[in-house]
């Protein structure tokens, strides 16, 4: 039970072309944007590095996520395929875990973006218990508000469920 990943997925419809839903998504840059403020997400790597994304990349932040407390996280980008799908995984940061596919889809009137992330917390129990206390609500409300701003900046999305 206590190393068994947590899953969570979300899919949503965005009334832009696939070039575009995917230049915004690839970029770093705009994680601040689509982040929670009260979480002061700051991307370290230097932004020359950040201009394409290739497999290998690494990518260091500080995120606040509980109480104010900063916490150094490090991605590497693992998979990319451009146009389909790129992944991210943690290299240091607060989880055991952290596995994070990004999947594009061209429709008719848009794209289908679908994130899914398999995600472990440590220490065996305590960690269970904080996923369920307060870590899946946490992600639950940070992907609710990646849904609301993107609907801002691209125009209304529509939200699927799988």
């Amino acid at each position: 039970m206590f190393s068994i990943p947590s899953v969570l997925k979300r899919t949503q419809v965005l009334p832009i072309s696939l070039e575009e839903a995917w230049d915004f998504f690839s970029s770093p840059k705009n994680l601040k944007k689509i982040t929670p403020e009260y979480m002061d997400f700051k991307v370290h790597t230097p932004e020359e590095e950040l201009e394409n994304m290739y497999p290998g990349q690494m990518i260091s932040y500080t995120v606040r996520p509980v109480m104010g407390i900063p916490i150094k996280w490090t991605t590497e980008i693992t998979h990319v395929d451009k146009y389909k799908f790129f992944v991210d995984e943690q290299r240091v940061g607060p989880y055991t875990m952290w596995h994070h596919q990004h999947h594009f889809e061209p429709m008719k009137d848009g794209v289908m973006m679908t994130d899914i992330v398999h995600y472990m917390l440590p220490l065996g129990p305590l960690g269970w218990i904080a996923r369920k206390l307060f870590v899946e609500r946490q992600l639950e409300e940070i992907f609710d508000f990646r849904f609301k701003v993107v609907g801002e900046v691209f125009g209304e999305s529509q939200k699927v469920t799988t």
